[in-house]
């Protein structure tokens, strides 16, 4: 497996520091508001690659934080009236329902800021006692000039970012370059923890830092998020790790690109600024996921209506051809014939295909396309009609390959509605058989309704998903 790192800039063969282990984090969100077709993009890339390792074989370790407390979070706290935990809290759950429809698993560890206070300040101390990090009026900065690494994950050098440098109102700074590790109350009321440099609160960066070593170690072997967390984010929190810990802090680095709307930035002031809560009024979590998974991971992709369109109506063949398995499994009979035995031989280079794909740094675009070569082999081997084994069997292979992408999962994960649809069309046939065609008609109409169309054949029912 080749993953592209990168602190190299180039693909790399990934080999994990464990035997059979990776130790992954991946950042998390800051709990302040649903989260966005931006924010979506990572969640479910990096859970796909999850899904992968793991089914080649690999145990994962996944990791990923809740920022429950931020000056976001905060403000977000005095509009509604009410404290920062209680926002923060709401948005974890609201998280929670959102990557569930998209099919995103909840990772090992879901650490918060508020629950690793002590961590967080004891790493800070050492940085301090290091000689990387000083305090000044309550407020705790990093001396960015002290790490010699500093910039060879954003690749820029220390005197182009001191160009660019500037401090803001208030901060106390022995360099334009410093960043915060922690900040002092600014008001009696503003939620702080008690520290050696009085009450206050961690900088963003430095809980990750603090967080991935807890729950991972000192050295993790993928470290993951957005590409707009490569700087200032992720270098800074390399240069607190290795400062802290003397080790390099990451072996492996994976960023996915950005998504443009309508082929611009996105931007609230703009107007496109998309909520995947929103975005589930119109299409399904799965038609999302799809759509996110279509192009690869490291390369921009555009949202719009039609290209959703595009996904759900690609994944509609997916999903009939499951539907139709289903189907035939639930009607038919019998063991596979000689035929059906060499015809399921002839399945097994699209898997070939699929794990060369995603081997090569996650190619889930080219993984589709070996799964939409699946569908179209059993489609056209079940064409006439397929005895029940034979019928399993394909939809085993078209489910494990669906099913590391996180597409067409069962009712446990996914809350599919294939098994549904079978039952609805085995008793439309029962009832057509006893000739209560009012009763048949009826529960055609049902499906109609759902985008379900049922077309009759003499092979059997053909069962059509419109959306």
């Amino acid at each position: 497996m080749k993953i592209y790192n990168t602190m190299a800039r180039a693909k790399e063969d990934f080999i994990p520091s464990g035997e059979n282990e990776i130790k992954m984090y991946v950042c998390g969100p800051t709990v302040y508001n649903y989260f966005h077709i931006g924010n979506a993009r990572p969640f479910v890339v990096f859970d796909t690659f999850r899904r992968y390792a793991e089914y080649r074989g690999y145990k994962v370790k996944y990791v990923q934080n809740f920022t429950d407390v931020d000056d976001k979070i905060i403000n977000r706290a005095k509009e509604e009236g009410t404290s920062a935990a209680q926002v923060s809290e709401k948005y974890i759950e609201e998280y929670y329902r959102d990557a569930a429809a998209l099919n995103v698993r909840k990772a090992d560890v879901h650490p918060k800021v508020t629950e690793n206070m002590d961590e967080i300040i004891q790493f800070v101390s050492g940085l301090i006692d290091k000689g990387f990090a000083y305090e000044t009026a309550g407020d705790v900065y990093y001396s960015t000039r002290k790490f010699p690494g500093y910039g060879k994950l954003s690749k820029q050098n220390i005197e182009d970012l001191e160009i660019g440098a500037r401090v803001e109102t208030a901060e106390i700074k022995r360099d334009p370059l410093d960043f915060a590790l922690w900040k002092a109350r600014k008001a009696d009321d503003e939620i702080a923890w008690a520290s050696p440099w009085g009450m206050g609160r961690p900088g963003w960066h430095i809980e990750c830092s603090a967080m991935s070593r807890k729950y991972l170690a000192e050295t993790i072997d993928i470290h993951a998020g957005g590409q707009d967390l490569i700087f200032p984010h992720h270098e800074n929190e390399i240069a607190q790790s290795e400062a802290e810990n003397g080790k390099t802090f990451a072996r492996y680095w994976m960023h996915n690109g950005y998504i443009t709307i309508d082929n611009e930035k996105m931007s609230k002031s703009k107007g496109n600024f998309f909520m995947v809560r929103d975005i589930l009024k119109e299409f399904s979590g799965e038609t999302i996921r799809f759509f996110l998974l279509s192009g690869h991971y490291r390369n921009p992709i555009n949202f719009s209506d039609s290209l959703m369109e595009q996904a759900k109506n690609s994944l509609a063949r997916l999903q009939n051809a499951k539907i139709n398995l289903k189907h035939l499994i639930a009607t038919g009979a019998g063991q596979m014939t000689e035929s059906e035995k060499a015809e399921l031989e002839n399945f097994s280079p699209f898997r070939e295909s699929f794990i060369a794909a995603m081997d090569d740094d996650l190619n889930t675009a080219d993984a589709i396309t070996a799964v939409f070569e699946l569908v179209t082999a059993v489609n056209t081997a079940v064409k006439g009609g397929a005895t029940k084994e034979f019928a399993e069997e394909s939809l085993k292979r078209l489910e494990e390959l669906a099913g590391v992408l996180g597409l067409l999962l069962g009712d446990d994960e996914g809350g599919s509605i294939e098994s549904e649809v079978a039952a609805l069309v085995e008793e439309r046939q029962k009832a057509r058989k006893d000739k209560d065609f009012a009763k048949a008609d009826e529960i055609r109409d049902v499906l109609k309704a759902r985008g379900i169309t049922l077309k009759d054949t003499p092979q059997g029912v053909q069962v059509i998903k419109e959306r």
